[in-house]
């Protein structure tokens, strides 16, 4: 007897995500657990797609990069219990350090690529205010005393100064103009309400002060110019070139996407916001992790039978402005061009560690939806200890044209048939 083995095309139906919060006992989720914010994500994506049966949940991967306390004990078995979906809905937890959530979509999409599930949730959280980065952690001594990687490698703010070592031409005043330009795209996007429409509101309490509902991001410093950032330290590096201002901070929330074969999406009644095309991991040198991103992103395409010129629309992860400015470089786009991160990125809104996947790709999938013009966008990002992760879509309402009906330049120099799933 035969078995059926073909790949089936793997779509993205539906992302949201808690506001991000800052990390520290003044933070907006100081007093709340981790595990509830991606409860709010999960339920959030049951109550907008009324027409998916709880049941037909195949499992739910949650990653988080501190697997202890509130984000421990197999958070994505213990959120879809909390969350109210069936007992027959299992679930389990992950971990790529900062590319968790990307690592969940992936791994779960591959599942469902190969026929083991129709429908999936996918996502991550880090409440980096409970769990700080590397806590806990108990390294082996063989790194340092063998040489396996250098000591910088295990401080995200070291690699990223050696990143600026590696690439002289980017200088703290083009990371500090990047980061600038980052705090005013999320700024004018929340203006035009592009934000909003993803986020899952969360009420807090804090002693003395009551309840609060909060909607929106609380990292984001609008109005912050480049004088404000040149006086700021750096703090990994005496006359360094990163500072806490063109750099991620340290925040708290979760996010949770919902994922399906191409079938089950039809079957179901269910949108289509992208189309998984192909999807990369790479490891680079940990002292300057950084750069991981160009390699995964290279392989990628390569799987995908495209180039960079293919793709309209980058959400690369801010981790550093340095890092971005890396890989832009790389490919030979410029600092400020319109197709990178056109809402602005983790400088301004927040990166908390495991989470952030599912935020490039609910910002991608929402550009997609405005611009009809695009037919390929990528979410991209680096990841501690020197890795890369790249994953492209495509955009299932590409028309060649965009929404004003202006012709859009051709790009055309590869189809998706036979891609990756």
């Amino acid at each position: 007897m035969s078995q059926n083995r073909q790949i089936r095309d793997v779509v993205f139906v539906d992302g949201v995500r808690t506001p991000f919060g800052r990390a520290g006992e003044k933070g907006i989720y100081a007093n709340t657990r981790a595990d509830d914010l991606v409860v709010k994500c999960i339920r959030e994506l049951m109550r907008r797609n009324p027409s998916l049966p709880a049941e037909r949940i195949d499992d739910v991967a949650i990653a988080a990069t501190t697997q202890t306390g509130d984000q421990g004990l197999t958070i994505g078995r213990t959120a879809a219990l909390l969350a109210g979906l069936p007992q027959s809905v299992p679930g389990f937890a992950i971990d790529r350090m900062c590319a968790g959530a990307m690592t969940a979509v992936t791994t779960t999409a591959s599942g469902i690529g190969f026929g083991a599930y129709d429908v999936v949730i996918a996502g991550g959280v880090e409440h980096m205010g409970h769990h700080p980065m590397g806590a806990g952690a108990d390294p082996n001594p063989r790194f340092m005393s063998e040489r396996i990687v250098d000591p910088a490698a295990l401080n995200m703010g070291n690699t990223a100064e050696n990143l600026h070592d590696r690439f002289p031409a980017i200088t703290k005043d083009r990371t500090d103009a990047y980061a600038v330009a980052s705090q005013n795209k999320l700024a004018a996007a929340y203006a035009k309400d592009q934000i909003q429409p993803d986020l899952v509101p969360v009420a807090t309490m804090k002693p003395g002060a009551g309840w609060t509902v909060n909607t929106v991001d609380e990292p984001p410093r609008p109005g912050t110019t480049l004088e404000d950032l040149a006086v700021l330290r750096t703090p990994f590096r005496a006359h360094g070139r990163v500072s806490a201002g063109n750099a991620a901070g340290l925040n708290d929330g979760a996010t949770a996407a919902l994922l399906a074969s191409a079938e089950a999406a039809a079957e179901l009644g269910l949108p289509v916001k992208m189309r998984l095309v192909s999807y990369a991991f790479a490891g680079v040198a940990p002292e300057v992790m950084g750069i991981g991103p160009v390699p995964a992103t290279e392989k990628a395409l390569r799987l995908a039978g495209l180039t960079i010129e293919d793709i309209g629309l980058f959400e690369i992860n801010e981790a550093f402005a340095v890092q971005v400015l890396s890989f832009l470089d790389h490919f030979g786009i410029a600092d400020d061009d319109p197709r990178v991160n056109r809402y602005g990125g983790a400088i301004a809104v927040g990166h908390p560690l495991a989470s952030s996947g599912v935020r490039l790709m609910n910002q991608l999938a929402r550009q997609f939806e405005e611009d009809h013009s695009v037919q390929y966008g990528i979410t991209t990002m680096c990841i501690g200890l020197g890795m890369g992760a790249t994953v492209i879509w495509e955009n299932p309402h590409f028309t060649g044209a965009s929404t004003d009906g202006s012709a859009t330049a051709g790009i055309t120099s590869a189809t998706t048939e036979g891609s990756a799933a």
